[in-house]
Formats: C-alpha cells, sequence, structure tokens
C-alpha cells in the first residue's frame, strides 16, 4: 500500500509500505476513503518525540471494510466505518465504565494516513454508518475519527453546563472543536485564545463569543477582565505545554476546573494555585467510543459539524506539504485522501 512514513523528525515520504494484515481474529482491515493530519503528529515530525525507525503515521481515519477476522460479528465487509484513534474491547471493567481509552487490550490506529489501516477489537471499535456519506460530509464525519470527541471531552471534563463561562485555550483543531463543543453543551460566554485570523473567525462561526490575543499571564489577566475579575467556570487546555497549562489555571476561577486534552509536554500542574484556588484538573485521552452515540447522529443530521477545521485538502502523494503547512501554521488542519 501507499502509506505516509516518518523516517526521522522534518522527514516525511509517501512510500510503498506492507500492506496491514488480520493479525488477531477480532481484527478487520479498512480502506482509508479520508484520513488527516494531527497537531499531535506535530511532535514527533518537530523532534520533541523520538523517532527511532521509519514507521507508518496518523490516527484519524474513515473508510470501508475490506476484510475481518473469524470472530468479528458485528462489522461486516462493506461497512463504511469511523475509526476511532483508540480502540477498546467494550467488554473490561474499564471499557463497562465508559473509560474505553483504559481498555485492557487498547490499541492506536497506526496507519491512518495510507490506504489501508488495521483496526483491532473491531465490533467493539468501529462505529459502522447505515450508509456511506457523500463526499461533501467527509470532513464532518472523519473530525469523528478524533479531534471532535477530543474537543469534546475537554469540554466535558472542564464542567461545561448551560449558562457557564468558558475559557478555550489552544486555537488548533482540537481547541476549535473545544469551542464547537462547550457550545453544544450550553455555555453562555466562551471565550477562545488566539491571535490568528482565520482561527479567530473559525472560533465565532463556532460560537466564541469573546477573542483574546494575550498570552500567558497577559492571556489570564485579559480573561479576568472580561468577566469582572471573577475568571472562568470552565477551561478547555488543548494545547499541552506548560505555557498552556499555566494559562489554563490563571483563567480559572475559584473552584472551577480546567479539562485538559492536549498530548503533554514537559508540564508542570501549578499546584499552589490549585490548591489556593480549589481548581481541578481532569481529562487526558479522548474515550471516543464512548462518546460516538451521541455525536455521530449530531453530525449526520448537520446540528454539528466540524469541518471547518479541514482547511485545506492534499492527496495523500503531499502528506508532506500538510504536514510544512500545519507546523508553519498555514493550515488548521489537512484532510488526506488516498
Amino acid at each position: 500500500m501507499r502509506a505516509t512514513i516518518l523516517h526521522a523528525p522534518g522527514d516525511i515520504r509517501v512510500e510503498e509500505w506492507a500492506d496491514p494484515a488480520l493479525e488477531r481474529p477480532t481484527d478487520a482491515i479498512v480502506r482509508v476513503v479520508a484520513g488527516c493530519v494531527c497537531g499531535s503528529d506535530l511532535w514527533p515530525y518537530r523532534g520533541a518525540n523520538e523517532v527511532p525507525e521509519p514507521r507508518t503515521i496518523g490516527h484519524e481515519a474513515i473508510g470501508v471494510v475490506e476484510a475481518i477476522g473469524p470472530d468479528v460479528a458485528r462489522v461486516r465487509v462493506g461497512d463504511f466505518v469511523i475509526v476511532p484513534f483508540d480502540h477498546c474491547c467494550g467488554r473490561c471493567v474499564h471499557c463497562l465504565a465508559g473509560q474505553t481509552q483504559g481498555c485492557v487490550e487498547l490499541a492506536m490506529t497506526g496507519s491512518g494516513q495510507a490506504e489501508l489501516t488495521r483496526v483491532t477489537n473491531a465490533d467493539a471499535t468501529c462505529f459502522v454508518l447505515d450508509e456511506a456519506p457523500a463526499p461533501e460530509q467527509h470532513a464532518a464525519v472523519l473530525a469523528l475519527s478524533d479531534v471532535l470527541p477530543t474537543g469534546y471531552h475537554a469540554a466535558v471534563s472542564a464542567g461545561v453546563v448551560p449558562g457557564s463561562t468558558a475559557v478555550v485555550v489552544g486555537d488548533g483543531a482540537v481547541g476549535l472543536c473545544g469551542v464547537l463543543s462547550a457550545k453544544r453543551l450550553g455555555a453562555e460566554r466562551i471565550i477562545a485564545l488566539s491571535r490568528n485570523p482565520e482561527r479567530q473567525r473559525i472560533a465565532t462561526a463556532f460560537g466564541a463569543t469573546d477573542l483574546v490575543a494575550e498570552r500567558g499571564d497577559d492571556a489570564a489577566e485579559a480573561v479576568r477582565e472580561l468577566t469582572d475579575g471573577v475568571g472562568a467556570d470552565a477551561v478547555l487546555e488543548c494545547v499541552g505545554t506548560e505555557q498552556s497549562m499555566l494559562t489554563a489555571f490563571g483563567a480559572a476561577r475559584p473552584g472551577a476546573t480546567v479539562g485538559f486534552v492536549g498530548v503533554p509536554h514537559g508540564v508542570q500542574i501549578p499546584w499552589p494555585t490549585a490548591f489556593r484556588g480549589n481548581i481541578g484538573l481532569r481529562g487526558g485521552m479522548a474515550p471516543v467510543v464512548r462518546y460516538l452515540p451521541e455525536l455521530v447522529p449530531a453530525v449526520l443530521a448537520g446540528d454539528l459539524d466540524a469541518s471547518a477545521v479541514f482547511d485545506l485538502e492534499l492527496p495523500l502523494d503531499e502528506a508532506a506539504e500538510a504536514y510544512r503547512a500545519m507546523d508553519e501554521r498555514r493550515a488548521v488542519k489537512v484532510l488526506l485522501r488516498p
């Protein structure tokens, strides 16, 4: 198959790679119709994560089931499926508690930016659509494999409720989906931290009522000024850096919760601030399978649409340009078509 291969930091190539195989009787092989580049893919691309050897990359995909193992009963060849980035068994104690990201058989999509990808525990992991979406719906449906449920997880973890004030730290695709999710959960005021005009435009379209261009302590102070010195009821941290975490805690009112979904890199929690303000911290990896039964119908009905985060579409063979565009912030999120 043709697949995006990360050889080393900054070195992305589309090359021939061995087709994924059915390794366990519960596996499925999906032919990818659309995949994309995630902000977390930029960590190894930028050298923040080690790349010991060439490997396939990409963990977001939608497509058609091409093969199934003998123990797969619900998913069938020919089904159009959403492939959540974190695969789960659906039967362990953690899955039954809704913590599908903590599954004892947790696995990740390994070749979402490719022609084929393997899905473990296909019956529990794949979300089967009744019919294949039209091409113009692909972006909205693809967002369900990671970025939209992750933004939703940030909002849920932060405790966004009707009438609340939410702050979203981060204007990448996850942060923008956090804005959309805070709106869905009924936040009355949504303050988006962004200094990029195009991302500010998307945030406003998704429901942001206020925009803050400052960063760091200045951003937290701006939030306090907008809230008459109170701070936010809920803060969504959607970046994963120490600065973004400090900003999140600085913007939180006493008793608030920070919902974090940015993959942490070098982050230290400001525990004195958390202690003095009784500020909570929840979140982490999104249990995508848990959220899809709620989110998919809303997306298919057109009531929830995150497709605007895909502001660039390229053929798979141009994956290297997709990474450059996102690394240089010329694109929010790039959709790739094999």
